[in-house]
């Protein structure tokens, strides 16, 4: 471990860089966490709720016990609680950097949330002390109704004041042309939410397509300047055409003024959470950090599919039968409760997949076909698994065998893979991990349903082959309970 403190701030390094990379500086609103951008008012804000579930712990210990308490025990229990009470916010989607709600909305995650978490910390409590389970009923319970109050206060503050410039990085757009304004795209106020773009420099060669209003007219030799005297952070470089030249020797200066440099598919990368392939030339691709798989990767990605895979085989038992037995009532003789499909899975093997049926027998005896909205091949009780994607539980059965993971790219069929590889560049890199039964992707674009929808969840696909890690599976599989409970992207 190394501190590296330089003038524009300070950069700390933690163990390898391959595991977990933190860089910190005054100017900066993310950070990467084993290469996942995380914005650092999220991580302060985890940071903030970690202290108040554990200090809500020691609140309960105290109403119900005094100070007559095995301090070893305090040890563990208040960062147990915090972990799952963590954990069970993150299922609802709170800990998002782009996450969009009214406040009604975030009161509502909360409650679920704390819900959940109430659920765990008793079973967890009945299963190690079943002897404790009054006393320690009421510590979760006082524990419970004080944090609540607070998370709640602290969330709705939170979510009113991180759109107010103060949380934002000044950035300065080298370019004025059609990549430029590109970043119009990001109009949300949730897509907004780490940066202020201050204004355009028109380039060589770049068309302007920006708004006029917004452009800077400076002297390349001022450029310093500007930026010491306009307080900016970021430089942003977008030339339509990168051959016409860029001015080095100032981008150098401010770059050793602390000015972070960034090209435009990294920016995109960092906040948006996506690779654009409208930008991407294969050199950045090759030089950058990323699509590390390695064999300790692949491993531990293996064990954990495996043993999570026969957890949630076991609980959803009930369930399933149940949803078989519906299918069954809801069918014609002789109809198959399963439905199996070949779809294209790691390096182009092709696997059967496995779900529940939802469409009515022989529903693409004309062909493959897209899945509409208000698809009028799905049954009656097709539309409820849909809905709440339990008709995706028979893929555990596919991680099991080692087809797919747990999190992945979805696979696709084979007939649509030929079309999508010939109209999306890059398309077939998604198949360097396997596929999942929820991915980044599905978290954060709702269900596919032509080339186009293809196009923009390829280049989520191609971020989280490119950041994979254990961090992003579990924050993704975390996230994956907002898209069950509250049927996002269904179809």
């Amino acid at each position: 471990m190394y501190l590296n403190i330089r003038r524009s701030g300070v950069s700390l390094i933690v163990f390898n860089a391959n595991m977990l990379a933190i860089n910190v500086k005054p100017n900066k609103v993310k950070v990467r966490v084993f290469r996942h951008y995380i914005s650092i008012s999220i991580l302060l804000l985890i940071l903030f709720e970690i202290i108040i579930f554990a200090s809500s712990y020691y609140l309960g210990v105290f109403l119900c016990f005094g100070t007559d308490v095995d301090s070893k025990i305090l040890q563990i229990e208040p960062l147990l609680y915090s972990f799952i009470m963590i954990a069970s916010i993150s299922t609802q989607g709170l800990y998002r950097g782009r996450y969009r709600q009214t406040y009604f909305g975030i009161f509502k995650r909360i409650c679920v949330s704390f819900i959940m978490g109430l659920a765990v910390v008793m079973s967890l409590l009945y299963m190690l002390y079943p002897p404790m389970l009054y006393f320690g009923g009421l510590v979760i319970i006082y524990s419970h109704a004080v944090s609540f109050m607070c998370v709640c206060i602290v969330h709705i503050y939170f979510f009113s004041t991180i759109d107010r410039s103060k949380f934002k990085s000044k950035t300065l757009v080298f370019g004025a042309g059609r990549n430029a304004s590109s970043l119009s795209k990001l109009r949300r106020k949730a897509d907004l939410r780490n940066f202020t773009i201050v204004g355009y420099v028109k380039c060589n060669g770049d068309n302007l397509n920006v708004v006029p209003d917004k452009l800077v007219n400076i002297d390349l030799d001022d450029l310093k300047p500007y930026i010491v005297s306009n307080n900016i952070n970021e430089i942003l470089v977008a030339p339509d055409d990168r051959r016409l030249g860029l001015p080095i020797q100032q981008l150098l200066d401010c770059k050793m003024q602390g000015v972070n440099i960034v090209d435009l598919c990294s920016f995109f990368e960092r906040e948006a959470g996506k690779i654009r392939l409208d930008l991407l030339h294969p050199s950045w691709l090759i030089f950058s950090d990323g699509f590390k798989q390695g064999i300790n990767r692949a491993f531990f990605k293996r064990m954990i599919d495996f043993s999570l895979s026969v957890l949630f085989i076991f609980l959803s038992i009930p369930i399933m039968f149940f949803v078989a037995l519906g299918i069954l009532i809801d069918s014609n003789r002789g109809e198959s409760i399963l439905y199996r499909q070949t779809r294209i899975g790691l390096n182009g093997k092709y696997f059967e997949i496995i779900k529940f049926r939802s469409m009515v027998a022989n529903a693409e005896k004309n062909g493959a076909e897209w899945a509409q909205k208000g698809d009028q091949r799905i049954t009656r009780i097709g539309k409820f698994i849909r809905k709440y994607r339990i008709d995706e539980l028979p893929q555990l059965f596919n991680v099991l065998m080692g087809d797919m993971s747990l999190v992945g790219p979805r696979p696709e069929r084979p007939e649509f893979v030929k079309i999508l590889c010939e109209s999306i560049p890059y398309y077939n890199e998604r198949h360097r991990v396997k596929p999942g039964i929820t991915g980044w992707a599905q978290l954060n674009y709702p269900y596919g349903s032509s080339v186009e929808d293809s196009l923009e969840k390829s280049q989520y696909d191609l971020y989280y082959v490119k950041n994979n890690s254990l961090f992003l599976d579990i924050s993704i599989l975390l996230q994956t309970a907002e898209v069950i409970l509250f049927k996002k992207g269904s179809r």
